[in-house]
């Protein structure tokens, strides 16, 4: 699997445009993951070869907030990768994950309420 970046849910080109040019110094391949296949298994969408697609497509609501999700980025390029995002003016993105053995079987849909419940108990810690 080649180190890839998929974006869910990020509509405003000018960011995307920001994140493609922070990320392809770093050989890290921009995929943006369409509606409809939030149902996908997220290893699917990075491309793992032993995960197969489903047939079911997605046709409820779009997710509230952008997610970036980071597949085949381990260790000190995950620092980086954030490094990168950083310097380029891309602004905040809230819900960011890196794909794992766990998760990695998981839809968009089941990432995006586990990062909103630690985002939300993270706020939640920072105001009391």
């Amino acid at each position: 699997m080649k180190a890839s970046v998929l974006l869910f849910n990020f509509t405003d080109k000018s960011r995307v445009h920001k994140i493609t040019r922070a990320l392809l110094p770093l050989g890290i391949r921009i995929k943006i993951i369409s509606k409809e296949d939030y149902l996908q298994p997220l290893g699917y969408l990075a491309g793992v070869r032993e995960i197969a697609s489903v047939e079911e497509k997605y046709d409820g609501e779009d997710f509230k907030d952008e997610m970036l999700l980071m597949a085949g980025i381990t260790g000190t390029m995950v620092d980086q990768v954030l490094l990168a995002l950083r310097k380029s003016g891309v602004g905040r993105i809230n819900y960011k994950a890196v794909l794992t053995l766990t998760n990695q079987y998981w839809n968009a849909i089941q990432l995006y309420q586990e990062l909103a419940k630690e985002h939300e108990m993270v706020t939640k810690k920072l105001t009391e």
